[in-house]
């Protein structure tokens, strides 16, 4: 306990050192169509953009082109990101990006076409296997231009230096950390997310929810943090049921966008816990969504870490009208019941428990400052409480 706690207070200094930087952020309703302008004035002349078949299929994409065309820019388009994008993903859409001699790139989507863009960029720029970007610190190079449009109110991917990849063949997932991987710019568009079906909505709200807070929690956090943290869970408290109460609620929605990237600026600066750790597990093994698995997980932790940080528990409490940390708990707990999100996670198996608390451990104490240690038995516990009757 003594030495993991060392750790945190040194890596908390060397944090510190890091310099990461802000996107440009352009919001509001429409603002997908400045996109054309942005690259243009840049010098900018053939972005790929990184999207999924979905958002071609609605014709999200098509505002994207639309906006490239009127700019004059030609585009090419790799749509091929599935969810948790993988190796191969980044191969095939890095190929696309060499044989039409694309500049800059755009990323299109959830957190999939984010991550799957942004190691498409350190590709153009640091030509090694996928796997060896693995960690912190690998890249350490000026990517492309890179703009990120968010059509969910979630990942805050499009703050973050961070970029989350599947590895297939070891029914894993590792994270590539570099302030390299911060988009140049965000786009906050709350039309792009009208659109999103109650249950998306619902998952990924949370998933923004558990970045503020597990951020607040940890030993990274700072004044700077704590403010992205605590302005993005009051407006999540306030505006997630309504956006997933109405869909097409675009002040909700906007409020959403900027929840997200307010909890993804914090998270990047700060990072997560063992929320993350354990979800990245269901989502390696299970197939998982990551949003779901953070949603259902973290009324669990919370109750884990509350001894350990009761104060800041209280301080999260008042910014959403209650008194205690419990009652805290229990705010997230009853949103979860409006968002219909499950108390279980149905392909959980428990002949699994020891591998998954094996990968989360391993995850969470190399790189996430929580504020109180877990020990395998403890994870299996919680994991137990996941189990479908």
């Amino acid at each position: 306990m003594f030495q993991y706690k060392a750790v945190i207070a040194i890596s908390k200094q060397i944090n510190k050192l890091i310099n990461i930087p802000f996107p440009d952020v352009h919001q509001g309703f429409g603002a997908v169509d400045s996109v054309g302008q942005i690259l243009a004035k840049k010098g900018m002349k053939k972005p790929l953009i990184v999207t999924d078949k979905t958002l071609v299929s609605l014709g999200i994409a098509d505002k994207v082109i639309a906006s490239l065309n009127e700019s004059g820019l030609e585009c090419a388009v790799f749509d091929g990101v599935e969810p948790d994008p993988c190796v191969a993903s980044v191969e095939w859409g890095f190929k696309i990006y060499q044989d039409n001699h694309c500049d800059c790139i755009i990323a299109l989507g959830g957190g999939s076409p984010m991550d799957c863009a942004k190691i498409i960029g350190a590709k153009a720029v640091r030509n090694i296997d996928v796997r060896q970007m693995a960690g912190q610190l690998k890249i350490r190079k000026k990517l492309p231009h890179l703009i990120a449009i968010p059509t969910t109110a979630g990942t805050g991917s499009e703050a973050t230096l961070a970029a989350v990849i599947s590895d297939k063949e070891n029914n894993a997932k590792f994270a590539v950390i570099d302030p390299s991987l911060v988009p140049k710019d965000a786009i906050l568009d709350p039309a792009l997310m009208a659109a999103l079906p109650a249950s998306i909505t619902a998952a990924t709200g949370m998933d923004a929810l558990t970045h503020a807070i597990e951020a607040y929690l940890g030993g990274y956090s700072t004044t700077l943090t704590d403010k992205y943290a605590e302005d993005a869970i009051k407006s999540i408290f306030k505006n997630l049921p309504l956006a997933y109460t109405d869909g097409e609620n675009m002040v909700a929605r906007e409020w959403m966008a900027v929840a997200s990237y307010q909890a993804g600026c914090s998270f990047t600066r700060a990072f997560v816990g063992y929320v993350h750790a354990i979800a990245h597990q269901l989502g390696a093994l299970y197939h998982v969504p990551h949003g779901l698995a953070n949603a259902v997980l973290l009324p669990h932790i919370l109750r884990f870490n509350l001894s350990a940080c009761e104060q800041k528990f209280e301080s999260m409490a008042k910014m959403v009208g209650l008194n205690t940390g419990l009652e805290f708990i229990e705010a997230v707990e009853q949103m979860n019941d409006t968002l219909n999100i499950p108390k279980t996670i149905n392909q959980l198996k428990a002949e699994d428990f020891a591998e998954i608390s094996k990968r989360a451990l391993k995850e969470a104490h190399g790189t996430y400052p929580v504020p109180r240690y877990m020990t395998p038995a403890q994870c299996e516990n919680i994991l137990r409480k996941l189990l479908p009757n």
